[in-house]
């Protein structure tokens, strides 16, 4: 069983429980994803990053 949290509705507040669904929605990890520093395939994530123009400094405001 790992911790799960169900965000409010409001966005601001989160509900954490142990279920994968709760109340009909689907629950999503409490956990931060792990990090690799040998991560082999950031080079991809970053090439269509830049060509989808998603790059946080790519983001006007």
């Amino acid at each position: 069983m790992h911790l799960m949290f169900l965000p409010e509705a409001n966005g601001s507040t989160r509900r954490y429980t142990l279920k994968k669904v709760m109340d009909g929605q689907v629950t999503k990890s409490a956990h931060p994803a792990r990090f690799s520093p040998d991560d082999k395939w950031s080079r991809h994530r970053l090439a269509v990053r830049k060509r989808f123009a998603v790059l946080l400094l790519a983001q006007k405001k």
